[in-house]
């Protein structure tokens, strides 16, 4: 039972002044991603090779990520099938 007196808050905003943008909330999860992953991969070079040489190991790292993922779509190259017989 409500007490007399008390009546509901009516809400700050009305929903029907209120729309979303659902591009900018992809842009900002695809910074967010991005940042992560630059600073991960900071870390692990910061790891391996510390602070006296960053900059060498940063563009070492660099490198071997490029050629990884140019690995990883290029064509596959062939390989013998699995009941070929080896000699």
């Amino acid at each position: 039972m409500a007490e007399r007196g008390f009546r509901p808050i009516p809400p700050l905003t009305s929903p029907h002044h209120c729309f979303k943008i659902a591009g900018m909330s992809l842009i900002r999860g695809l910074f967010w991603l991005v940042l992560f992953i630059f600073f991960t991969f900071s870390f692990v070079v910061l790891f391996e090779y510390g602070t006296h040489d960053f900059t060498n190991g940063f563009k070492q790292e660099a490198e071997r990520v490029k050629n990884f993922c140019v690995d990883m779509v290029s064509k596959p190259k062939a390989s013998p099938s699995p009941g070929a017989k080896k000699k």
